[in-house]
């Protein structure tokens, strides 16, 4: 390797002896080279590696140079003008170069929301959400998918995703329900050890690494309902004794901890009343300490914004607690006033010199570990990776494991192997049918996603269509109102939503969706109802007037993995990994429950 091939002509010499120390001697550990840069650093260098700005509100690109910014990050929906494979390449490169031309030439670490494959790009494999992924129970795909993500998210420049979230969601009302695995931590734990490690593990052809983040630390799925964002879940407060924490929550954390896990975010909750972000006990005493977590922290949006006092305070609280790095983002407070602020806090001695080296220390530690001071520029070598055949057919396998089938009357398959046609005219409708946005619901190419033909993909019409035995004539009609057939297949569910826009008070089903359904058995045809949602809905009251019906989540781009489970092309595996109460409102607290934990129907 070469200088010149990865730094701009325009260097110091400091940084010069920087590279050849920590990439000419073999035998230099990645404590002595960061004892080296932190001897070396400023304090405005030391604050700019703490700061951490999503890319669309830099003032200036040379700010990253000049204030010696150490991660940028696209939230949901932050992508380039042109969202284009190469344009994210670009979009990478050029700000790293403008890091490289720092002093010390401190590379970037550049953070994404990659939760459910690399969603922020379009033509990426989607994969289910987690709650999908959760009904498959099966570790063994959610490694497979976090691959195929990290290898997606490696192909753009990308190092770092933020994701898995582990938490454990018990009020069904929460917004953020579809990001957990499952209400048991057991399943979590399992689950979220498998993706820690597929996040991780570096693709043999790509050796770039991505960094995982364990989120949110802690609670988040546990707060009490009327404590949160307009009186309801999201950043609400969770009430637990440490020993329950420890008993329930902290496990599955500790587990990610022991997996190597080199990041974690810390949660907007509260618990039992202390914001999570200015929480020393969590942050040093309990994660750090007992845990023996050795990676950073890093803050969520702007979320040491919400503790209690003026922000300077919550910068010297948040940092004082653990927190090491800080997601400005620059939407809210600027970034400068950020920066400006910590600075004065260090020189008035309000946070002390060990607690900034040590989190810069972490910081450095792990981009030495990811290999960002040898590899730190991407180029187009691997761009095939993104949306692939095989990350697809990964995701289509996923899909299939995730479909808990909870209602069975003789009407699925549609097919039979041992005949040519069970059902020769099937009318497929409902607002989800013919709907990519919708099916892979939010955190998709836009923060909240949207509806239609977002990305690339196959809806579950294209894939009942493509599919089709011969023999099956296969008609939409989106109403149920105008065809007659033997079956529908009606898909019902929610609009895409994400965080605390999807907090509701009521998770009664759509009357527009019911009275499709209603259309289609007014014709006398058999229905079965595929419900596509973030958790589970109201649906004790309709469900004796359906045939069939499918708990289906939100699958991603590959609809195709639908027809193979509605077709008999593959046996039912998916379980539920949350209880289904009569009331869904009542969460996992509710004692009348209509499906259990860990039910779901198989064809034999």
């Amino acid at each position: 390797m070469t200088i010149t091939k990865y730094f701009p002509k325009k260097i110091s010499l400091s940084t010069l002896i920087i590279f050849a120390f920590t990439s000419c001697q073999p035998n230099t550990t990645n404590e002595q080279t960061i004892e080296s840069l932190l001897s070396q650093m400023t304090i405005a260098e030391k604050v700019g590696q703490i700061t951490q700005i999503d890319h669309r509100f830099l003032d200036d690109h040379s700010d990253i140079t000049d204030y010696s910014i150490g991660s940028l990050l696209s939230g949901g929906g932050s992508h380039p003008k042109e969202n284009t494979l190469k344009a994210w390449v670009d979009l990478y490169n050029g700000y790293q170069e403008k890091a490289l031309a720092s002093r010390l030439g401190i590379p970037l670490i550049y953070g994404i929301d990659a939760v459910h494959g690399h969603n922020n790009v379009k033509g990426a494999t989607i994969f289910p959400h987690n709650i999908g992924l959760g009904a498959t129970g099966n570790a063994d795909i959610v490694r497979l998918v976090s691959e195929a993500t990290s290898s997606e998210v490696a192909a753009t420049g990308i190092n770092w995703t933020f994701a898995p979230c582990i938490a454990t969601p018990q009020d069904y009302r929460w917004g953020r329900t579809y990001e957990g695995f499952s209400s048991d931590p057991n399943l979590v734990l399992k689950l979220g050890v498998a993706a820690v490690e597929g996040y991780q593990s570096a693709n043999k052809k790509n050796q770039r690494k991505v960094i995982a983040c364990a989120k949110h630390f802690i609670g988040d799925g546990n707060t009490v309902f009327g404590t949160g964002i307009k009186n309801l879940v999201d950043r609400g407060n969770t009430i637990m004794t440490r020993e329950t924490l420890k008993e329930t929550l902290i496990p599955a954390y500790q587990a990610a901890v022991d997996a190597g896990v080199q990041t974690v975010m810390a949660s907007y909750n509260s618990w039992n009343g202390v914001k999570c972000h200015g929480s020393k006990e969590l942050l040093t005493d309990i994660l750090k300490e007992e845990m023996g977590f050795e990676g950073f922290i890093i803050s969520d949006w702007q979320g040491i914004d919400e503790i209690p006092g003026d922000y300077k305070s919550d910068i010297v609280t948040s940092i004082n607690a653990g927190m090491d790095m800080v997601m400005v983002s620059g939407e809210g407070e600027p970034y400068k006033k950020f920066m400006a602020l910590l600075t004065e806090a260090i020189e008035e001695e309000l946070i002390p010199m060990s607690r900034i080296d040590d989190a810069v220390a972490r910081i450095l530690k792990v981009k030495l570990e990811v290999g960002l001071f040898d590899e730190p520029l991407m180029d187009y070598e691997y761009l095939s990776e993104i949306g692939s055949k095989k990350h697809r057919e990964i995701a289509r396998d996923a899909v299939r494991q995730s479909v808990v089938v909870l209602k069975n009357e003789s009407i699925l398959p549609l097919s039979d192997s041992t005949k040519e046609v069970r059902w020769s005219k099937i009318v497929v409708a409902g607002k989800g049918a013919d709907n990519l946005g919708m099916q892979c619901g939010g955190w998709t190419i836009e923060w909240q996603g949207g509806q239609g033909d977002i990305t690339e993909g196959t809806t579950i019409l294209e894939g009942l269509v493509e599919n089709a035995p011969p023999g099956i004539e296969i008609i939409h009609d989106p109403r149920a109102n105008k065809v007659k057939g033997d079956v529908a297949v009606i898909i019902i569910g929610e609009d895409p939503y994400t965080e605390f826009f999807g907090d509701r008070d009521s998770l009664n089903l759509n009357k527009e969706d019911l009275q499709v359904i209603e259309n289609a058995k007014a014709q006398g045809m058999k229905v079965v109802v595929l419900l596509t949602s973030g958790r589970p809905m109201n649906i004790a009251n309709h469900i004796d007037n359906w045939d069939a019906f499918a708990a289906i989540w939100l699958p991603g781009t590959e609809g195709a993995g639908i027809s193979d489970v509605l077709y008999g092309r593959y046996n039912p595996t998916g379980r539920l990994s949350f209880p289904w109460p009569v009331q869904a409102e009542e969460g996992t607290s509710s004692s009348s429950l209509i499906y259990d934990m860990g039910e779901g129907l198989s064809y034999e």
